[in-house]
């Protein structure tokens, strides 16, 4: 009896051992360094100032879409491979890309938290130029997607930590949805399907507006309906600063539409510019509908950005991780209608 009593304060003190040390790295984990929208690209300066580095940066500095004013989807910082120590190692977004005929085979690998946490790091390994351009023209989406992923869950995860309580929970029991938005964000007007969050400063606004509707028809997930449903919404809930204004859809520029899945729920995303009827104010927006089909409803998150004297892109998708947060309340029961249908199909 002594020896089996033994034997288990033996493992218990183990096990309560390697929780410590597990604890202890966990914490002595490095954090990211950065601003949001950097990446760091390792490559030798050559290689950098010459057409390999004209190519990339024409993938990863590419004109974010739904934008003012041309902005890059990241901010790129070239480091060559001898100066990539500690300082740059904790880079929230690094590429590393060798050319070099020492490469045993040419692979792009995505790894994540390698020097710090949350990083996201792509490896890009080739024994020739030629041998760039093929694998690069193969997965520069993939890479593009991977780093905006990337950036997105990291702001979804400061939500999700840091969130102001109260608007959440006035948004739960108004539209049975759960939404993370960051302190600050004030519900400004609601009415029985709508309501209006704002985020004020005397130097930038962002807001978002929520409206459901029942869910009536496919046409639903058109470009023109749901332009024609967002801008009247807008001209009755949304006024301007000046008397008989209104926040409206920039029509002269035909906007991004792209149907997809949200969790699993049927979704279409629109990213365009707005503008106010009978003023001087306008910006970037991003619409999001989704079908919530347990409810036979549309849930319509509708995102939008105002800071004429600055940059947008990040502001914008400050506020699309914020609508990307979406939970319908009975999401089961939309898996299980969703899933009748693919059969039925």
């Amino acid at each position: 009896m002594k020896r089996i009593l033994t034997s288990i304060f033996m493992l218990v003190t183990l096990v309560v051992a390697l929780s410590s040390c597990q604890d202890s790295n966990t914490n002595m984990r490095k954090k990211i360094t950065g601003k949001a929208g950097e990446l760091v690209v390792v490559v030798p300066d050559a290689t950098w100032e010459g057409a390999t580095g004209k190519r990339f940066r024409e993938v990863m500095a590419q004109p974010q879409l739904g934008l003012p004013q041309d902005e890059p989807i990241f901010d790129l910082i070239n480091v060559p491979p001898s100066a990539f120590k500690e300082i740059f190692r904790t880079s929230r977004n690094i590429i590393r890309l060798k050319i070099s005929n020492s490469v045993d085979s040419s692979k792009v690998e995505f790894k994540r938290d390698i020097w710090a946490w949350p990083q996201a790091v792509v490896d890009i390994r080739v024994q020739s130029t030629e041998e760039f351009n093929t694998l690069f023209d193969q997965y520069s989406d993939r890479i593009v997607a991977f780093m905006m992923r990337a950036e997105r869950d990291r702001l979804q995860m400061n939500y999700k930590n840091y969130h102001d309580v109260g608007t959440k929970n006035t948004i739960r029991d108004k539209f049975k949805i759960g939404l993370n938005v960051p302190p600050g964000f004030r519900v400004s007007k609601q009415s029985d399907d709508f309501a209006w969050i704002r985020y004020e400063t005397p130097d930038i606004s962002q807001g978002i507006i929520i409206h459901t509707f029942p869910y009536t028809s496919d046409s639903t997930f058109t470009a023109s309906y749901l332009l024609n449903k967002r801008d009247s919404l807008l001209k009755t809930q949304v006024p301007g600063p000046s008397e008989s204004s209104y926040m409206t859809t920039e029509r002269q520029v035909p906007p991004v539409f792209n149907v997809f899945e949200l969790r699993k729920n049927y979704a279409a995303e629109m990213r365009g510019l707005w503008r106010v009827e009978g003023d001087y104010m306008g910006g970037p927006y991003i619409n999001l509908s989704v079908l919530d089909a347990a409810n036979n409803r549309i849930v319509m998150l509708d995102g939008y950005v105002y800071a004429p004297r600055f940059d947008k892109r990040n502001l914008l998708r400050q506020v699309e991780a914020m609508m990307l947060s979406l939970e319908l309340p009975d999401q089961k029961k939309n898996e299980k209608i969703s899933s009748q249908i693919k059969m039925g199909n």
